[in-house]
Order: structure tokens, then C-alpha cells, then sequence
């Protein structure tokens, strides 16, 4: 009998950890952040560390109240039934060109769902009553000039992240790029927040847009394929034009740097015919209006097109002959962590500034040029391109 009441305890004993965590409070963990903003539409993405519903209430960025009357909601939806998860991505569309939005975030916790049976727990929101809300401005394709930031090969080195995100003018600056490498690999969501979102939402991504090219580092580990979870595009794909102001810019996910068979892929790798559907993407998206009329065409793409690796070789093969034909007229990269600035030449007919890993590029277009300058830790320029718009 007495062997039977330690087994017993001991058995409680071994539960109470499981039954102190299922007590944890209903909470949002990460975000909100801005993504796959558009002229018309914005995707906008958090966490909670329960499975629940979500929505967005949106307002314009007036004198009004939040609470003044009842906002529209938003939720997070697939093919009419609402999403229940832990990473909430709604989708709002039906927005204004050039408009200010300023918006809250909810998310209620679906305690069960069984059959016709679904039992929800508590809601938690964003702060409003006392806190000033985030806010956003959906792009607009005229406008007279753009600014915007690129940044690469971080590694999770956060404090890297803060010193070069803290020279970037925020009142004046339109969008930023990670231009791949933010993070060491891909193991769970939470080193994905550790290792530079969570950093990048303190600083801008609530109410400044980011756009992310996919680099090498992205794809390995056993979460790289969760990517567009978190990095949503209005496309579904990871490569895409965006038209804001006078700048074209064409997003390119360049895969992975090693051959498909490398042994470092373990037979999971297929980046090669990656690179050949996005190619026959390429050829038909640099004939759209967005591109053709921009001033100013910029590629935005991880691996740069030199360096004798086998995905380099790939990239110079399937990308930079229709880039040439279709007058691209720079491509930003990183990959390297050093700075290059490749002139054009007979194979690439444009240049290719590569940005270091402890540098940001900062850039201004409108009707006379685009400047792009590289800046580094301690906001010394260390390099520039100037051009002028194309005709």
C-alpha cells in the first residue's frame, strides 16, 4: 500500500510542470508587423502562444476617436472559414493609395473544437485606450520620390540590427529590405523573433513596411519551409515585383549557393528547378507595366551573380540574361559579408553593389536620380551609386 501512495505521488509530482504551463495566461508573443504592403492591401502578422481566431480593426489615421464608432473588422481567413492558429496573418484589402491607417490587433483563444462544437476563451488586443495605436501608409506608385533601407546577412546579431537601423531616418523613410542571411538557420519560430524580428518590431515594423529576399540561410532547418507563414506575399511566392513611387523593384529569391546534391542538403534540397519556374516568372514580370514604365528598375536578390559557386553560376545563367534584355539597371546583394561594387560588364549589363555584414544601404529616388549610399557600424559612407532614370 505504501509503495502505491509514492507512486502515486511521484506521478503528481511529474504533472505539475505540465499542469503550471496549461495554466499560462491567453497571450500575444510577438508583433504585430507590417508585410506584402500594397497600394491597395496590407498583410498584418503577430503570434499568441495558444491556438485561437484573429482579427483587425481598422480606422483611418484622422482626428477621430478609435473608440469614436464601431471600426471595421478583418480576420484572418482561408476559403470562408476563420483561421485558428497561433500565427495570425490577416490580409486587409479594399485600401486607398497614399492613405494613413491606423489599426488594433485581437486575437481570441479556441479552447476546443469539436464537430459543430467550438468553445472559445479570452480575448487579448492590443493596447488602445491609453496607448497611441500603430499606424501605416499604404504605398503609392506616384509618388514623387521614395526612400528606403537594405540590410543583409545579420546572423542574429542584434545589437548589429539596432546600430544600423538607428541611422535610418524614420519620418522620411518608405520601406526596408532584409536582404537575406537575418538569421543563422531555421530550427523553431521563437529564433525567429530572438534572432532579429522582435529587434526589427521594436524599431519600425509596426508601421513601416519590410519586404524580405529569402537568402540561403533562410532554407536550412527543420522550419525553413514555415518561411511565408511569417513572411507573407501578396503572390503566395517568394519572389515578386513591388512598384512604390519611381522605383521598380524586382525580388528574387536566389536558393541556396551549393549544388542541390551537396551532402550539407541531405537529399532536401530542389533549388535548381526553383531557380528554372522562377526564371520563366521573370521572363513574363519584366513585361508588366509596373516595370517597363518605372524610372528607376532596382533587383533586389541575395546571391549576387558572380563568384564561381554553383549557385551564383545559376543565377548568372537564368536570371541576368533577361535582367539584361529588360534594362535592369542595378541589383543589390549581400551573401558575400564584405562589401563589392561589381561594375556592369559584356555578361552583366548593369552594376552590383553588394552590401557587407556590418554595412546598411540608404536610398533616395525621384525625378533626377536615385542615390544609393552605404553606411557603416558608425555611420561613416563608405560607398555610393548615383543613377538617373531610365528611358
Amino acid at each position: 500500500m505504501l509503495m502505491k501512495k509514492n507512486v502515486l505521488f511521484f506521478l503528481v509530482l511529474g504533472l505539475a510542470p505540465v499542469l503550471t504551463f496549461s495554466q499560462e495566461t491567453f497571450k500575444m508573443t510577438h508583433g504585430p508587423y507590417l508585410q506584402a504592403m500594397g497600394e491597395t492591401g496590407v498583410n498584418i502578422v503577430w503570434t499568441t502562444n495558444r491556438k485561437a481566431i484573429s482579427w483587425v480593426e481598422l480606422a483611418p489615421d484622422d482626428s477621430s476617436h478609435f473608440y469614436a464608432q464601431e471600426r471595421q473588422k478583418y480576420f484572418g481567413a482561408a476559403n470562408g472559414i476563420k483561421t485558428e492558429s497561433t500565427v495570425h496573418n490577416v490580409r486587409i484589402s479594399g485600401l486607398r493609395p497614399a492613405t494613413r491607417y491606423r489599426y488594433r490587433v485581437y486575437a481570441q483563444e479556441v479552447s476546443s473544437h469539436e464537430a459543430y462544437v467550438v468553445k472559445y476563451g479570452d480575448i487579448v488586443a492590443a493596447k488602445a485606450f491609453q496607448a497611441k495605436l500603430p499606424a501605416f501608409t499604404t504605398n503609392d506608385k506616384q509618388a514623387r520620390e521614395v526612400h528606403f533601407a537594405v540590410i543583409n546577412d545579420m546572423h542574429q546579431r542584434n545589437e548589429v540590427i539596432k546600430g544600423l537601423l538607428n541611422q535610418v531616418n524614420w519620418k522620411h523613410n518608405n520601406l526596408v529590405f532584409f536582404n537575406g542571411d537575418m538569421q543563422n538557420n531555421s530550427l523553431n519560430e521563437e529564433q525567429i523573433f530572438s534572432a532579429f524580428m522582435d529587434t526589427a518590431d521594436s524599431i519600425f515594423a509596426d508601421h513601416i513596411p519590410m519586404y524580405y529576399a529569402r537568402g540561403n540561410h533562410e532554407t536550412r532547418g527543420q522550419f525553413a519551409s514555415e518561411f511565408p507563414r511569417y513572411f507573407p506575399t501578396e503572390t503566395g511566392q517568394l519572389y515578386y515585383l513591388l512598384r512604390v513611387g519611381p522605383v521598380c523593384f524586382v525580388v528574387l529569391d536566389t536558393g541556396e549557393d551549393k549544388p542541390d546534391s551537396d551532402v550539407e542538403y541531405m537529399g532536401i534540397a530542389d533549388f535548381d528547378e526553383y531557380r528554372t519556374q522562377q526564371a520563366a516568372w521573370l521572363k513574363e514580370a519584366l513585361k508588366s507595366p509596373d516595370y517597363v514604365n518605372a524610372p528607376y528598375k532596382v533587383v533586389i536578390g541575395h546571391i549576387p551573380p558572380f563568384g564561381g559557386w554553383h549557385g551564383d553560376k545559376d543565377v548568372a545563367d537564368k536570371f541576368v540574361p533577361l535582367l539584361n534584355e529588360a534594362g535592369a539597371q542595378i541589383m543589390l546583394s549581400g551573401h558575400l559579408h564584405r562589401h563589392v561594387k561589381k561594375e556592369a560588364d559584356a555578361n552583366t549589363h548593369f552594376p552590383v553593389l553588394v552590401n557587407s555584414n556590418a554595412a546598411i544601404l540608404k536610398a533616395k529616388a525621384d525625378a533626377s536620380q536615385l542615390q544609393i549610399d552605404m553606411f557603416d557600424l558608425n555611420g561613416k559612407k563608405i560607398d555610393s551609386v548615383t543613377l538617373k532614370p531610365s528611358r
